[in-house]
């Protein structure tokens, strides 16, 4: 897998988990802001197409909503549904 995929992956986990516990951007923007890390959902929006943020951003989102859990075979079929 190329850095690219890796990054689609990412992404693609994040926005799984967020739609598995039925959050939006905006859900996710009110639990980082509580925790310390204020985000608006614009932004998180935008970073999150991007696929482009860092590993600390991706476990902190996971951790606010409550993820305790990741199958890396779920991972690699994220990257091959993209």
């Amino acid at each position: 897998m190329t850095e690219n995929d890796w990054s689609v992956a990412a992404k693609a986990l994040l926005k799984s988990e967020l739609k598995r516990r039925n959050m939006k951007y905006e859900d996710l923007a009110a639990k980082l802001t509580a925790a310390g890390h204020p985000e608006n959902a614009r932004n998180l929006t935008n970073k999150i197409a991007r696929g482009s943020f860092t590993a600390g951003f991706l476990l902190e989102c996971l951790h606010v909503i409550g993820c305790i859990s990741v199958r890396l075979d779920d991972i690699a079929m994220a990257v091959e549904s993209a």
